[in-house]
């Protein structure tokens, strides 16, 4: 696993090696960022920005966000095993620019954060349903700029109930995984 753009290309990060991990793909990460860098349908600009990385796992969308300008990175997980490596990908690269809260995503959601947000990243197990609700809160919670980019990962399969949450914007699909690029209603 490696960061593909920006500052620190090239340069490797730790992952679990484990069964029930999926990492982000470099190609379905590269394709994310295109979309991001290059859509005329995305108004938000990742260079400057604050982004929310929910479900990060080791920290491989947050931190090519913080390699290709982003201004901060919050990183939210609460697996024990992933949050050390998380910990050590972050400190091999760049712990300036990054915050991680090691609690459920309702935890840091009932916090009283205020800072706000242009790109969130969900990154939910594919068997993760809860995730619809973590949704509908960060909707309600003010956590986000008016102009903002909501990005899901998904498995293909998946037929997950967004139309009362998500204006989507496009829907690309990789091999098993399905990418949602949207903003809140």
């Amino acid at each position: 696993m490696r960061i593909i753009s920006g500052q620190f290309k090239g340069r490797t990060i730790e992952f679990l090696k484990n069964l029930n991990t999926r990492p982000l793909k470099d190609s379905v990460k590269e394709s994310i960022f295109n979309i991001i860098g290059h859509s005329s349908e995305v108004m938000v600009k990742l260079k400057n920005s604050n982004v929310l990385d929910l479900y990060s796992g080791v920290g491989s969308f947050g931190l090519e966000c913080i390699s290709r300008g982003a201004d901060h990175v919050t990183f939210v997980e609460n697996n024990p095993k992933t949050l050390k490596i998380l910990k050590r990908n972050i400190i091999k690269l760049s712990n300036k620019n990054a915050v991680v809260f090691e609690s459920k995503i309702e935890n840091f959601l009932q916090e009283n954060n205020k800072k706000k947000y242009e790109i969130i990243f969900f990154d939910p197990p594919f068997s993760d349903e809860e995730f619809i609700v973590h949704l509908e809160n960060l909707s309600k919670n003010n956590f986000l700029k008016k102009n903002h980019l909501i990005i899901i990962h998904r498995e293909k399969k998946s037929n997950d109930n967004l139309k009362n949450i998500l204006k989507v914007i496009k829907i690309k699909q990789y091999g098993r995984s399905k990418i949602i690029f949207g903003n809140f209603i």
